[in-house]
């Protein structure tokens, strides 16, 4: 056991260390191009060729690893701080040359993997750097896209995304070919071991996984179950993390907003005489400081873009008056002593503000748009509020914040969900959804019809050594065993079931035996007979002759009741039996009454019985052997196919039988003459049919009378 457990771990070490070469060298393959294409100026990203190789090698989870690793090694060791927000792009196009490469890598798969790793490069990426960072003023497609702009494409947008996707073209051409080149000429027993495999059972191949994948389930597979139920726990912690992140992002950039807002009032406080206040809005530009002071506030609101509006108000019951009011680039200010009704959003805060008391930061989204507005009171020595210092910070700033930090979020969670997704995928695979699967098409596929067949069908099960270790494991050992006890019950009943059959054939023929016995003169005859009948019937099958009906089971049934078709005469007297001459009219009479005897002994011997489809068979017989195709028979008088059909070969059998048999009252005739009356009695006595089969099969029948002869 130790040893065992030693030598698998060994084992897993192995496919560890060939793990983390394959990583290795796939992330090297991706740095180190990509530098190079930098380093050269080419207008390439060759970014991406290690992923792609290692997921044409290794498989999709690798070729992920590598994708997702490669950017944040990017990010954190070569300062690429934009990096991490690809690794979406990197890991979707892992997925993606993994599953063209998963059965058989062709040439007719290039140009469409091709396309399809385009399409996420140049496509998806482009869209995600224009919600990132906007039209590209630098970097690999700026120039293409600047020149796309000025000949017709007059969209930033539309020159950007077709730009990057001609370059992706380009690239991911290079990339597909340098990977696809270095994958078919890498010996296939290198690239199997390199495949990275999480059998939790004896390997399958890739025909054999496809075939039992293909188990068809009645509502929803339990991999798309296992699927979906990752991707919700997924995406709501995706939710909620990104959800609390945007709230605190927006909260502290409102903070960050605020906190710059009230520097700025506190420094525009520092410019105001609130003695000069009523002044100022008296004489205004010729009040004595007035223009200084003005300066001093301009240069204020010109230090940020984010200041919208500067001024200085003072609060009456009538209005906003002016103190100083900025410039602006759209408008001039108001001028000293205007008047600027009070807007709708102060309406709750004018009691405040004519009472000279500070207010809180206030955000609105009106007129003006979204605005930060803080206003700080400023007082004269005798403490009365002799007006506000006001500024109005743009909030826009926060819009373009959000959309970014979504971008940013929403990118980073796609390449995190991808992985995580198909990591578990991966391991259900492996785990669950292989085992399982192997069990119910071992299940399925179980064949009953031979000793062989089962033991080979339980052998194949056995040999799928599903080692799990867990209920699956408890399962499959339950399964295998239960499986394998079933199939010995079942050969025990078998067998059991044959000797029965075996003892009731044996019964059968003692019984027919001895109603032979009181006939002295028919020797053998109800062996020959079934022997004939057998021989008929096969033929008939052999010409296609009557396929509803000459099925195995049909034949076996017929031939196995053969021997009971003169039961009947266990009612006749010895003397009519044992007659040596000619039969009166009465004794034959009692001689006919055989059929209904026999018919009505196998009747009561059917009501006895569950299965009787070889009595159903010995019923037609004992009843309708001595019928004649044209109706002159006994006891019914039926004609042609209204004779079951048993019945109509037994009547060949018997009477050629008789025939050639030596009684009491004749000699026996040859083959030859028996033949030639049989022939004669074709569509008289006989089915043509039946007599044509038997008169082809004549050799046969020579083999039967000979072999008793002897």
């Amino acid at each position: 056991m130790d040893s065992e457990l030693s030598s698998k771990n060994k084992k897993l070490g192995k496919v560890f260390l060939r793990l983390l070469a394959l990583l290795g060298a796939g992330i090297t393959l991706n740095l180190v191009l990509s530098e190079l294409s930098s380093k050269m100026g080419w207008p390439l990203y060759l970014d991406s060729v290690g992923t792609v190789l290692t997921a044409f090698i290794g498989g999709s989870l690798p070729g992920i690893a590598v994708g997702y690793l490669t950017n944040i090694i990017r990010t954190s060791l070569l300062h690429d701080s934009s990096s991490i927000y690809y690794a979406a792009l990197n890991v979707t196009i892992a997925v993606i040359a993994s599953g063209f490469s998963r059965r058989e890598l062709k040439k007719k798969h290039i140009v469409p993997l091709i396309l399809c790793l385009a399409a996420v490069g140049g496509g998806l990426g482009s869209l995600l750097t224009w919600f990132l960072f906007g039209f590209a003023g630098e970097g690999v497609s700026a120039d293409l896209a600047t020149k796309l702009y000025n000949i017709g494409l007059k969209s930033h947008f539309f020159s950007q995304i077709s730009a990057d996707f001609l370059i992706d073209i380009v690239d991911k051409t290079i990339t597909v070919l340098l990977s696809a080149f270095t994958f078919w000429v890498l010996p296939k027993s290198f690239i199997k071991s390199m495949h990275v495999y999480g059998w939790q059972q004896t390997p399958m191949e890739t025909e054999e996984l496809d075939s039992i994948n293909q188990t068809e389930v009645r509502k929803i597979s339990l991999r798309a179950k296992l699927l979906l139920l990752v991707s919700i726990a997924v995406t709501l912690v995706a939710v909620v993390a990104i959800g609390i992140g945007f709230v605190l992002d927006r909260q502290n950039t409102i903070n960050d907003h605020t906190s710059f807002g009230q520097g700025i009032v506190q420094l525009e406080k520092t410019c105001i005489d609130p003695e000069m206040v009523n002044t100022y809005i008296e004489e205004g530009e010729a009040a004595p400081g007035y223009l200084e002071t003005k300066e001093l506030l301009n240069r204020i609101y010109h230090s940020s873009p984010d200041i919208t509006f500067l001024y200085v108000y003072q609060i009456r019951q009538d209005g906003c008056h002016v103190v100083f009011d900025m410039d602006t680039e759209d408008e001039p200010g108001g001028a000293p002593g205007d008047v600027i009704p009070f807007d709708e959003s102060f309406s709750e805060l004018v009691p405040t503000l004519l009472a000279g008391q500070p207010i809180d930061p206030i955000i609105t989204n009106d007129t003006f748009g979204w605005l930060l507005t803080i206003y700080e009171p400023v007082y004269d020595k005798a403490g009365t509020c002799v007006c506000y210092v006001a500024a109005d910070i743009a909030m826009m700033q926060l819009v373009s914040n959000t959309q970014i930090y979504l971008a940013k979020q929403v990118s980073l969670f796609l390449g995190f969900f991808i992985m995580v997704l198909a990591f578990s995928l991966w391991l259900a695979d492996y785990n669950i959804i292989y085992p399982l699967n192997a069990m119910s098409h071992g299940a399925s596929a179980f064949a009953f019809t031979s000793t062989q067949e089962r033991n080979q069908s339980v052998e194949r099960i056995k040999s799928l050594d599903i080692h799990t270790g867990d209920e699956i494991e408890n399962l499959y050992n339950a399964y295998s065993q239960t499986t394998e006890e079933s199939m010995q019950y079942m050969t025990d009943i078998r067998n059991k079931s044959k000797q029965i059959d075996k003892l009731q054939g044996g019964l059968l023929m003692v019984l027919a035996d001895i109603i032979e016995s009181r006939d002295k003169c028919t020797g053998d005859h109800i062996r020959k007979t079934a022997e004939y009948t057998k021989i008929i019937l096969e033929r008939l099958k052999e010409k296609g002759e009557f396929p509803d009906k000459l099925t195995d089971e049909y034949i076996a049934n017929v031939v196995r009741a053969a021997p009971l078709h003169d039961i009947g005469k266990i009612n006749v007297p010895d003397a009519v039996l044992n007659k040596p001459g000619r039969l009166t009219d009465e004794e034959f009479k009692i001689m006919q009454g055989h059929t209904t005897a026999g018919f009505e002994i196998i009747l009561r011997a059917i009501e006895n019985m569950d299965e009787s489809g070889y009595l159903q068979q010995a019923k037609h017989m004992a009843h309708s052997h001595h019928e004649k195709w044209d109706g002159s028979g006994y006891p019914d008088h039926l004609a042609g196919e209204k004779i079951p059909l048993s019945a109509r070969v037994m009547a060949v059998a018997d009477v050629f039988d008789a025939l050639v048999s030596r009684r009491s009252y004749k000699e026996p005739f040859s083959m030859e003459d028996a033949l030639r009356i049989i022939e004669e009695g074709a569509g008289k006595h006989f089915d043509p049919h039946i007599v044509a089969a038997f008169l082809e099969s004549k050799e046969k029948v020579r083999a039967v009378m000979e072999m008793y002869a002897e």
